[in-house]
């Protein structure tokens, strides 16, 4: 028998469950048991709903926690500043594609379609759409951690350092994508080589080492 979770407030104890849940069920979608959830939790089965009105409430919860944006920010205002540029595009780059990854397989895991936005409207009887605040909070937040991440490299830059993040977003979402990348998905090199010094070979360069 697996000893009994330490006794959590109670918003504590729904982040826990949440964080919990969210790994099995992007493996098992809302097939996922409440038995396995209680156990990967390290709870009593019944504490579950003592903190959700049912599984489909934690498994919504679930969903919804991967959608939040903070802690892809709070990673990139992480990524070392002494790396060469290459290396931190590359971290950025990897950074949106694990995004865009956990993004994806929460929607399939859960049978959404459209965009994740259309599935925020309520959650327990709320609005769960962020505010107009937020997602300029967001914006900003994030804006100041790709200009810190490309502080030094701006004197170079044809565009802003702003842009720079917005042309790897673009690429890794569409590259990223099994229909938008009509099954031959781009590397994380393809996308940052791409914005980095685009198609054109350098000078004396083979198409076999530009490639």
């Amino acid at each position: 028998m697996s000893p009994r979770a330490t006794p959590l407030p109670p918003e504590e104890r729904r982040r826990a469950l949440v964080a919990a849940t969210l790994p099995l069920l992007l493996e098992q979608g809302r097939a996922v048991t409440s038995r396995q959830i209680a156990d990967a939790a390290g709870v009593a089965e019944g504490t579950i709903f003592r903190a959700f009105d049912s599984k489909d409430d934690l498994l919504e919860a679930a969903a919804l926690s991967a959608l939040d944006p903070a802690p892809l920010v709070e990673a990139i205002s992480h990524v070392p500043l002494d790396q060469p540029l290459r290396d931190r595009l590359v971290a950025l780059t990897e950074l949106y594609r694990e995004r865009f990854h956990r993004v994806g397989g929460v929607m399939r895991a859960m049978g959404w379609m459209g965009p994740p936005a259309m599935h925020l409207r309520t959650h327990h009887g709320a609005d769960c759409r962020p505010s107009d605040e937020q997602v300029r909070s967001w914006r900003t937040a994030a804006d100041g951690a790709i200009d810190r991440l490309l502080a030094d490299a701006a004197p170079d830059l044809r565009v802003s350092p702003h842009q720079v993040g917005r042309l790897l977003w673009m690429l890794t979402f569409s590259g990223s994508h099994p229909e938008l990348s009509g099954g031959e998905p781009l590397t994380v090199d393809d996308v940052v080589d791409t914005v980095l010094h685009g198609v054109l070979r350098a000078p004396g360069q083979s198409p076999r080492e530009a490639s």
